[in-house]
């Protein structure tokens, strides 16, 4: 497994995260570095993850504070909270070098600015080829590095080749659109429904069963008028524990564009996207997915 690249920062090491996207990536290399000398400032949807995954490194205080004497600053760079700007707004006031992880594809530029305010890091880390040649392309003048991703190396770890499942089962991986694309209903269930309608259209095979998994934030009975259990094809909640059990027995995934596509992808699975001709482009940049949008009209 590759070192990880925190084991080598000057020290002490201050690390700030809010979303899931880059705790998700952040923090295995926290834990992997196995240092004394970081404190981890989590909270939202980190913070859970941190007490998984560096309970012994949280800290409850000020990160500000502590970043007046640290030697590294680390952030992720989410759109839903002040936490990691203003880590970096800290780190430029004292001296402190930083470092922020993209999680993502897009809006480089954008994560960095707040109120029209732009506090570019001294670094920026992501997980793979795409991302790396995006940051060099959007913000040439910060260097970027590549590092590894622990998490996603964990989430398909001993996950059976899709060739070996003898089970016709599609993983539905949901999650909010937060847009109704200029019609009525929710992004969503668009994309659900389009994507049952092209269901004729793909070689899969007869019978079919559907796994639907609601994204965490998802209202219980969601997508309960889209169930069923008799029918062609068979549609059911998924009940795995985590998604590396809802991928275990899946021979194909589809989605919008939930990073849960990427494991799919990076498990060998074949992964569909969702979104219909009418929505907005998928942001997901990976080859072998497959854009049911661009498969031509439906027969």
């Amino acid at each position: 497994m590759p070192a990880s690249p925190i084991a080598d920062l000057p020290g002490p090491i201050v690390v700030a995260c809010h979303d899931a996207g880059a705790a998700n990536l952040l923090l295995p290399l926290v834990a992997q570095a196995g240092r004394a000398d970081v404190r981890v400032h989590a909270a939202g949807p980190a913070a859970a993850i941190a007490m998984a995954r560096v309970a012994s490194a949280l800290d409850e205080g000020d990160p500000a504070a502590a970043i007046a004497g640290a030697g590294t600053c680390v952030t992720g760079t989410g759109w839903a909270s002040g936490l990691e700007h203003e880590a970096r707004v800290a780190a430029r006031a004292h001296g402190v070098r930083s470092i922020a992880l993209v999680d993502h594809w897009v809006n480089y530029r954008e994560r960095f600015v707040r109120d029209g305010v732009a506090v570019l890091p001294d670094e920026i880390w992501v997980t793979d080829a795409y991302a790396e040649a995006e940051a060099r392309r959007r913000v040439p003048e910060v260097p970027t590095r590549r590092v590894p991703n622990l998490y996603l190396a964990e989430q398909v770890a001993g996950l059976p080749p899709p060739e070996t499942i003898a089970q016709a089962e599609l993983l539905y991986v949901a999650e909010p659109a937060r847009a109704t694309w200029g019609r009525e209903t929710p992004g969503e269930f668009q994309a659900l429904a389009w994507f049952l309608s092209r269901l004729p259209d793909l070689d899969l095979p007869r019978p079919l069963t559907i796994r639907l998994r609601p994204h965490p934030s998802d209202p219980p009975g969601k997508y309960d008028v889209f169930l069923r259990e008799d029918g062609e094809p068979r549609i059911v909640l998924d009940r795995s524990a985590d998604l590396r059990g809802a991928l275990a027995g899946a021979r194909w995934v589809a989605g919008c564009e939930s990073f849960a596509l990427v494991v799919a992808l990076e498990a060998g699975r074949t992964v569909y996207c969702t979104l219909p001709p009418w929505a907005p482009s998928c942001r997901l940049p990976h080859e072998r997915l497959v854009h049911l949008k661009h498969l031509g009209p439906a027969t």
